[in-house]
């Protein structure tokens, strides 16, 4: 009986990497909603973000993540846009320093501007963490969209990934 219990847990354990590692979160297309939160640390990820911005989206977009001695004038350098549409219309949140973080903070945003909807953009393999994190801080009445930037993992990144997500989850079963 023990046996086939823990053959059937090593079993859905295998199928969940594979389900995880081979169906990643896609770009979500044409999608207006009240704001982007756009998580630091991924290639593409603010580009992403900025792009649907000037595109007309959104109106805002919260940058989450931010180093403190990164400021705007840094960012519309690096991303070659108008320092003028950081000033208007992104903020940088500067208090996460990891994704459990960002979910807070992105919280916080979202209900001190009574926001509705976001749209979450982060890079595909750390999109259902991080869709996790943001959902399990945000009142249930907001609502999350999924915008994810693809990429190109390597096996390793995945399988930590599956983990961390697996772990998390435990995590928050138990309250932790």
């Amino acid at each position: 009986m023990i046996r086939r219990t823990l053959s059937a847990l090593l079993l859905i354990w295998l199928l969940g990497f594979v389900w995880f590692a081979m169906f990643l979160p896609q770009p979500l297309g044409d999608w207006r909603t009240d704001g982007i939160v756009v998580f630091t640390g991924g290639p593409h990820r603010i580009d992403r973000a900025l792009d649907l911005l000037q595109d007309g989206q959104t109106k805002r977009v919260l940058i989450s993540g931010v180093g403190r001695d990164v400021s705007t004038a840094d960012l519309a350098a690096e991303y070659h846009r108008p320092i003028a549409l950081f000033e208007c219309c992104v903020a940088l949140g500067r208090e996460a320093a990891d994704t459990r973080g960002n979910g807070r903070e992105v919280a916080g945003w979202a209900r001190r501007r009574g926001y509705k909807s976001i749209r979450l953009v982060t890079t595909d393999w750390h999109m259902r963490r991080a869709r996790f994190e943001v959902e399990h801080a945000l009142p249930a009445d907001i609502t999350v969209v999924v915008d994810a930037v693809p990429s190109r993992p390597s096996f390793a990144t995945l399988w930590t990934e599956y983990h961390k997500l697996l772990l998390r989850r435990l995590g928050a079963l138990l309250g932790i």
